[in-house]
């Protein structure tokens, strides 16, 4: 399996374990404030191609120094086929699996969980579900595979999350508490803090006040445990 990019070590990734991560390209989803513009948008996708010769060598080598793989994008589900070969690869060298994911592809979710072949997902849920297509850039966006790939979770057994990025252009008080409602009993939820990494998709957009994420956790708090992240 081929991927786009790797960091070679993360303390922040997979909670609890020293890590790499690695990057997918292509995406089904048009995030505006996607940080990752040049794994999403053709146009922008550089030449940097990591042969899976080249990964397998490297995690061979730090077998026993790190703890985890996080597997990201990008969506790495768009990859399904490369990932039921590769990951049973990672795994006999002992590695703990994380999977990030957009939740719009619950069949090969389904089939990863069904294989055990990850340990932890974090799956974005990008905002409440009637404002969900302009928040991905998809106006028609069908919302039911997300709703579908929450329920996978939450009934998996295995460790997970939920995240979004609060973004000021598409999120309040409001939305938070009804998205929050949708995962009602979820193990834990993260608001993230937007930051302009230079490479989004669209401009024109700006992060929430730590007052008013403040406000949103508490909201949120009520249906699940929930968190600030990058603030």
């Amino acid at each position: 399996m081929n991927f786009a990019g790797i960091q070679k070590l993360t303390l922040l990734d997979y909670p609890g374990k020293t890590a790499c991560t690695l990057f997918t390209d292509g995406c089904n989803l048009r995030c505006p404030f996607c940080h990752n513009a040049r794994l999403v948008l053709p146009e922008m996708r550089d030449e940097t191609i990591l042969s899976g010769t080249e990964i397998h060598a490297f995690l061979k080598k730090r077998a026993g120094l790190l703890d985890g793989v996080c597997i990201t994008g990008g969506e790495p589900l768009l990859h399904i086929r490369e990932l039921l070969e590769f990951l049973p690869e990672v795994r006999s060298l002992g590695y703990a699996v994380k999977l990030d994911t957009n939740g719009t592809r619950p069949d090969a979710l389904e089939r990863l969980l069904r294989d055990g072949l990850i340990d932890y997902a974090a799956m974005d849920v990008k905002n409440a579900f009637p404002y969900y297509g302009e928040t991905v850039g998809l106006p028609d966006f069908d919302v039911t595979p997300v709703k579908e790939s929450i329920a996978l979770l939450m009934q998996s057994g295995i460790d997970y999350e939920f995240r979004t990025t609060v973004v000021r252009e598409f999120h309040t008080v409001e939305r938070i508490r009804e998205l929050a409602e949708s995962i009602t009993g979820a193990k834990r939820y993260f608001l993230q803090g937007f930051k302009d990494s230079g490479e989004l998709i669209a401009d024109g957009l700006s992060a929430v006040s730590r007052e008013e994420m403040e406000k949103m956790r508490d909201a949120a708090n009520r249906f699940c445990p929930t968190e600030l992240r990058g603030m």
